[in-house]
């Protein structure tokens, strides 16, 4: 195993394990946080919020380099607008969210942890993303 594997097991490890530690992975814990008008449970906020500030520090250092630790080369986004697909999209990642509990991240964590509902999300959002590339080669052809 080379050095960006190892780096990326050991980085994913840990992701998926922050992810079951924080009870993002769990979608009833999930839906509660998203249920503002119901039993509304807060504790994901501060997870959120410590995400938050770590990518905003992450960027910040990143910003001024030009390869990763490890020695590959950087490819950070250059678009600096908002357009109809980037609103389109996240508007449907959020409706996922909402219903199912789950994003991708977590839905794969819980789907390693046997749960079928997670099963159920990461196969319907696989043949999204099908429907999508599909979409995508008719759009530029």
């Amino acid at each position: 195993m080379n050095r960006y594997n190892l780096s990326a097991f050991a980085v994913g490890l840990v992701f998926g394990l922050g992810l079951l530690m924080s009870g993002l992975a769990n979608p009833a814990k999930v839906l509660a946080f998203l249920d503002l008008a119901g039993d509304w449970d807060p504790s994901l906020a501060l997870v959120m919020g410590a995400a938050i500030a770590v990518g905003l520090v992450t960027f910040a250092i990143v910003k001024r380099r030009n390869t990763s630790l490890l020695g590959a080369p950087l490819r950070l986004p250059t678009v600096k607008h908002l357009d109809k697909r980037l609103l389109l999209g996240s508007l449907a990642f959020g409706v996922g969210w909402g219903l199912a509990g789950f994003c991708p991240g977590p839905a794969l964590v819980a789907l390693g942890t046997g749960e079928i509902k997670a099963l159920v999300f990461v196969v319907a959002m696989l043949a999204g993303m099908g429907l999508f590339e599909l979409l995508e080669k008719r759009r530029a052809g």
